[in-house]
C-alpha cells in the first residue's frame, strides 16, 4: 500500500509561451481598438457644469458621437460637447439653438430664432445677453452654430462669447449612462 509521501510526483504544467503571447497580443488589440473608438467614433465625457440642468446634471456621464457631424451638421435641439474658442480647458456642454445663417434675438427674457420663440424640452430660466460685445440680434455666421444651457440662469455659453465654428464640436451626445437610473437616449 502506498502513502502520500510515497506516491508519484504529478509533473507541473510546463508554463506556455503560446499563451502568455495570445494574452498580450489580445490586450493590445483590446487598446488599439479601445484608442480608435475614442478618437473616431464615441468618447465618453463627464458633465462638469450646472448649465444643462435638469436635462443633464453635474458628474452625469454621456457618450458622444463623433461621427454624426461628419456626415451631417449639427441641427437645433442638437446637445453638443465642444471646446469653446476661450481659455477655458474643459469642454463645454450645451445645447445648439440656432445654426449658421439664423438670426438669434433675445427680447424679454425669450430666445427667438429668425422672429419665432424657439424653446425647448427641459430649458428653463431667463434668456438674457451676457456680454455687451454681443449686439442682438445677431445672424450666425457661416460654418458657426449658437449654443446655451438649458439652465439659462447658470450658463456661460454663445452669449457669452459668441457663436462657435462648426469645427469646435468634439460630438453629439446620444446617451446619458450615468447614474444608471437616469439612463436615456437622446434622439437622433
Amino acid at each position: 500500500m502506498e502513502t502520500e509521501s510515497t506516491l508519484p510526483a504529478q509533473p507541473e504544467a510546463p508554463f506556455s509561451w503560446r499563451a502568455a503571447l495570445e494574452i498580450v497580443q489580445a490586450l493590445a488589440l483590446a487598446v488599439v481598438i479601445s484608442v480608435v473608438l475614442n478618437l473616431f467614433i464615441v468618447q465618453v465625457t463627464e458633465v462638469r457644469q450646472r448649465s444643462m440642468e435638469i436635462t443633464l446634471l453635474q458628474s452625469d456621464r454621456v457618450l458622444v458621437s463623433k461621427v454624426d457631424y461628419r456626415v451631417g451638421s449639427p441641427q437645433p435641439g442638437d446637445i453638443v460637447v465642444f471646446n469653446p474658442t476661450t481659455d477655458v480647458q474643459i469642454p463645454y456642454v450645451k445645447r445648439v439653438v440656432a445654426i449658421a445663417g439664423e438670426t438669434v434675438d433675445l427680447r424679454n427674457g425669450r430666445l427667438f430664432v429668425n422672429g419665432q420663440q424657439r424653446d425647448f424640452a427641459g430649458a428653463h430660466g431667463t434668456a438674457l445677453p451676457q456680454s455687451p460685445d454681443i449686439h442682438y440680434p445677431l445672424r450666425v455666421p457661416d460654418g458657426s452654430f449658437f449654443a446655451m444651457g438649458d439652465n439659462r440662469e447658470a450658463s456661460s455659453d454663445s452669449r457669452s462669447f459668441g457663436p462657435q465654428p462648426y469645427s469646435r464640436i468634439i460630438g453629439k451626445v446620444i446617451l446619458r449612462f450615468w447614474p444608471l437610473d437616469r439612463l436615456i437616449f437622446f434622439e437622433w
